[in-house]
């Protein structure tokens, strides 16, 4: 469980294919919609958008589902 994430962050997190990582890109405070799903973001719980080192691709995730790499 990830917390206090930030911008440039190395994290991993669990997909269906198995653990991937990546970099946090963007940090969420708010309700937002991502690839049209709903997501919701408080302060207390943020969500943080994530992008693959493998794929590329960007997901959303709650910090809780996130881990930090060491640099």
């Amino acid at each position: 469980m990830a917390k206090d994430l930030s911008k440039g962050d190395r994290v991993s997190w669990d997909t269906p294919q198995g653990r991937t990582q990546g970099e946090v890109v963007e940090k969420k405070t708010k309700d937002f919609e991502h690839e049209g799903q709903k997501f919701t973001a408080s302060d207390d719980d943020p969500a943080y958008i994530v992008k693959s080192e493998k794929s590329g691709a960007k997901a959303a995730h709650k910090g809780s589902a996130l881990n930090k790499l060491k640099s």
